[in-house]
């Protein structure tokens, strides 16, 4: 049976969960895939899954900011309206709580932000910070196949 190394590929169902529940859940739809070590994963969940055997369920209990660090007062900033229009829909309407893509400077890839106030003149205050920073993270994985 294969065992999950570094860089191996993975077809798995996996949720993460912080004390308010589900942050992502597979188990009720498709398996997801991933390369370990590209950074889909946050290092301290891919570290759980090294030595994994194909076909083996596992619950992995994280301490509070190990799995996605602590949360940077500095990843709260706000967007002028103006930026937001350039980036995507000049009629986008933002809602708190709504998670928002960003494309990297590169253009290549994508972050999110989730909206945490609206002011009158449009500018929105975004929280870069990932969901579960600083928070205690249960990390259930199914792996399905490794190569």
């Amino acid at each position: 049976m294969a065992t999950v190394q570094p860089g191996s590929f993975l077809t798995l169902h996996y949720r993460l969960a912080g004390p308010a529940g589900d942050i992502i859940n597979t188990f009720d739809d498709k398996p997801a895939t991933l390369s370990l070590g590209s950074g889909e994963l946050s290092p301290a969940v891919e570290q759980r899954l090294l030595g994994l055997e194909e076909g083996v369920r596992a619950v992995f209990e994280l301490p509070a900011g190990e799995a996605f660090g602590e949360r940077n007062a500095d990843m709260v900033q706000w967007v002028a309206r103006k930026l937001l229009d350039e980036l995507g829909d000049p009629h986008e309407k933002y809602a708190v709580g709504e998670v928002v893509q960003f494309p990297t400077p590169d253009g290549l890839g994508s972050y999110a932000g989730a909206v945490r106030q609206v002011r009158e003149d449009g500018s929105v205050l975004f929280d870069f910070n990932h969901p579960l920073a600083s928070q205690p993270v249960t990390f259930e994985v199914l792996v399905i196949g490794a190569l």
